[in-house]
């Protein structure tokens, strides 16, 4: 018995062809590599200035700043083109005087209020070191006083704002710093008058 078989011959119209499109070419290796570059090259514009994201370490660099404010005895605000940046000054520990949660410390108010009569409404150098940034975003730098050349971090452990912070890896002025304090304690300037037990 033979079974219905389709027919061979269709009643419905004959279907247009679309023009043929030329083959689809993937981009070559030497394209796509262009193409990441020009990526990476625009996201890190700017990157190698010393100021703006945040890296943990690099070569270190310089730039010149306005002052916008004195946080503490440690710690400035500067402004920059990217806008604001906080910065830690390298190898000084002035104690606490605003930290939130934390006790004013003996002569804190007095150190941040020295840092306030050497920089207010100045502009300073800030230089990078080997660590750029610390664990709270915060530059670290050495940060020199335009147009006199004063090293602040020197010049605070000198007067006996601050002690000297010795877990660093950023080491250019840490022989001024050394002699700054050992004066310091010496002379009993500052805090270490003032502080019974440092």
């Amino acid at each position: 018995m033979r079974c219905c078989t389709p027919s061979r011959t269709s009643t419905s119209p004959p279907r247009s062809r679309s023009p043929e499109l030329p083959p689809v070419r993937r981009p070559g290796r030497r394209a796509v590599a262009g193409l990441l570059a020009l990526v990476a090259s625009s996201l890190c514009a700017g990157c190698g200035t010393g100021i703006g994201a945040p890296e943990s370490s690099g070569a270190p660099t310089t730039t010149t700043v306005a002052v916008e404010r004195v946080v503490d005895g440690d710690t400035i605000v500067v402004r920059t083109k990217r806008g604001l940046e906080r910065v830690r000054l390298i190898g000084v520990d002035a104690p606490e005087s605003v930290k939130p949660g934390a006790p004013v410390e003996c002569f804190g108010p007095q150190a941040s209020a020295q840092l306030h009569r050497l920089l207010d409404g100045r502009s300073v150098r800030l230089e990078t070191d080997v660590e750029s940034y610390d664990a709270y975003g915060r530059l670290l730098a050495w940060v020199v006083r335009r147009p006199d050349g004063l090293l602040i971090n020197e010049a605070l452990l000198r007067g006996g704002w601050g002690e000297r912070f010795r877990r660093t890896p950023n080491v250019r002025y840490v022989e001024r710093l050394k002699r700054a304090e050992t004066a310091a304690r010496a002379d009993g300037a500052g805090l270490w008058a003032a502080c019974p037990g440092r």
